[in-house]
C-alpha cells in the first residue's frame, strides 16, 4: 500500500484485535486465489461457512491454499452442533486435526446447549485450538435481555474462548441487529460497557453495520461474516478512505 496520506493506524497480521472474519460459502480455488493476491494483508480468518466445509470436493486444497497465505480456518459453528447432536464430536475434533485447522466456533445458535455444557465443549477444544464462541440465536423470535447476553459472554471467555463473536448471520438480521438491520443500540451499549471490544467479533455483513462500527469503536474493531467481495471495500471503511467514515478519521468532522 502506498503510504503518502495520513490514515488510521491499523494492526497488522497476525493480529489480535482488528480483525476481519470472512465467510467463504463455497469460492473456488480460482477465486480464493483472486481475493488472496488483491486482500491477503487484509483477511485475518476464513469461516466455510455452516456445513459447506462438509461438502466441498476440493477441500484439501482450499486449505492448503489459505495456509499457504498464513490465514487462520474455520469451519461454521453449525458443524459442530450437528457433531454434538449425533455424538461425533471425537471424529470432528480428528478430522479437523487431519486436515491442520487452527480454529475452531463453538455456537449454540440452533440447538439447545446448557450454559454448563457449552463451556465443557469450549473447554475441551482449547486443548487442541483456537475457540471462538458464538453468542445469540439465528432464530429471529428469540429475545434475550442485554445482561443476559453479558452473562453468556462473559461465561464464554471464562471458559477459554479467544473471542465471542455476536451472531448476526449472513442476512443481519438478528442478534445485534433488528429485522431491518439496524443496530440494537441498548443492547450494544450494555454490551460495551462491560465486555473490552477487542473481546469481540462483531457479525456485520451490510455496510451500514460495518460503518457504525467502525463510528463507533475504531477503525481496528473486529469484523465478522465478510462477504469476500467486501473485504477492500470494508479497508477502505476502516482507513477513511470512503466518503461514510472520511469525515470522522481524515476531516475529524
Amino acid at each position: 500500500m502506498p503510504e503518502f496520506l495520513s490514515l488510521p493506524v491499523r494492526t497488522h497480521r497476525p493480529r489480535e484485535y482488528g480483525i476481519t472474519h470472512v465467510l467463504d460459502k463455497g469460492l473456488g480455488v480460482r477465486a480464493i486465489r483472486d481475493l488472496l493476491d488483491t486482500a491477503a494483508d487484509y483477511v485475518d480468518i476464513v469461516k466455510l461457512g455452516w456445513g459447506t466445509g462438509y461438502v466441498t470436493g476440493n477441500l484439501k486444497e482450499k486449505v492448503r491454499l489459505y495456509q499457504d497465505y498464513d490465514i487462520a480456518l474455520c469451519f461454521g459453528g453449525t458443524l459442530l452442533e450437528i457433531a454434538i447432536a449425533q455424538g461425533r464430536v471425537s471424529e470432528f475434533r480428528d478430522f479437523l486435526l487431519e486436515m491442520g485447522i487452527t480454529h475452531v466456533e463453538v455456537s449454540d445458535g440452533v440447538t439447545a446447549l446448557s450454559p454448563r455444557e457449552k463451556a465443557g465443549y469450549i473447554r475441551e477444544l482449547c486443548r487442541d485450538f483456537v475457540v471462538l464462541s458464538e453468542v445469540g440465536s439465528k432464530d429471529p423470535l428469540v429475545r434475550r435481555s442485554p445482561f443476559k447476553w453479558v452473562e453468556m459472554i462473559e461465561r464464554d471467555l471464562e471458559a477459554g474462548a479467544w473471542k465471542v463473536i455476536t451472531e448476526a448471520r449472513e442476512s443481519g438480521t438478528v442478534g445485534l441487529f433488528r429485522h431491518d438491520r439496524t443496530v440494537r443500540e441498548e443492547l450494544l451499549s450494555v454490551i460495551a460497557e462491560r465486555i473490552p471490544p477487542e473481546k469481540l467479533l462483531f457479525e456485520a455483513p451490510v455496510k451500514a453495520q460495518q460503518v457504525y462500527l467502525i463510528k463507533r469503536f475504531g477503525p481496528n474493531v473486529n469484523l465478522g461474516n465478510i462477504a469476500p467481495e467486501e473485504v477492500i471495500p470494508l479497508e477502505t471503511l476502516r482507513l477513511g478512505l470512503r466518503g461514510d467514515t472520511m469525515p470522522a478519521f481524515i476531516l475529524g468532522q
